[in-house]
């Protein structure tokens, strides 16, 4: 059940209707601890979910997730295990991440399990999720994919989209191209 901000399991609802208050826009808040804690806890438990299946999952993919939700996944960092999740799925070695995060290699190499990442790195790592998210939606092949990342382009004056991912621009710009291809826009 939906309450406030937070989704709150449907029997801590029922027993803590009446610990519900109104703020200023009529939204139902919480104001039980117990119930309050467990919403969170659910709430951020889905929101690591949600940058796993963005990488991982095409089915669900980085668009399913709402910009706030991505805001709050940067801001709490994302961890070392996610972005060994994102090196497997798409085949870029620790040299060719840290050119593309523009980073140090040591920076993301030294990092450890659960570690997480500044909120500055976690954007680029996000932001480069949400590309190959895309990609693996639109080429329905992972593998095709990450080897179109490497291909020189004519779109991109014969450079490789790769040699675009390591900036905002850029990375819109292929996400734009990766669009036209879905629309057949492209020649």
């Amino acid at each position: 059940m939906k309450k406030g901000r937070y989704n709150i399991p449907e029997e801590e609802s029922h027993e803590n209707e009446q610990n519900n208050v109104l703020n200023d826009s009529g939204v139902a808040y919480a104001t039980a601890g117990h119930t309050y804690l467990n919403a969170v806890a659910h709430n951020i438990a889905g929101k690591v979910q949600a940058l796993k299946d963005m990488i991982y999952n095409p089915a669900k993919q980085a668009n399913n997730i709402t910009a706030h939700e991505k805001i709050e996944m940067i801001n709490n960092g994302i961890s070392k295990k996610d972005l060994e999740f994102l090196k497997q799925k798409s085949g870029l070695d620790y040299d060719q991440l840290s050119e593309v995060l523009l980073v140090a290699r040591a920076t993301l190499i030294n990092k450890k399990g659960n570690e997480k990442f500044n909120p500055s790195l976690s954007e680029k790592i996000v932001s480069l999720a949400d590309i190959y998210s895309y990609g693996y939606e639109v080429f329905e092949d992972e593998s095709r994919f990450n080897n179109w990342v490497f291909r020189p382009n004519q779109a991109l004056g014969g450079k490789a989209p790769y040699n675009f991912l390591s900036n905002q621009y850029g990375r819109e710009e292929i996400k734009n191209l990766i669009g036209r291809i879905d629309y057949g826009v492209y020649a």
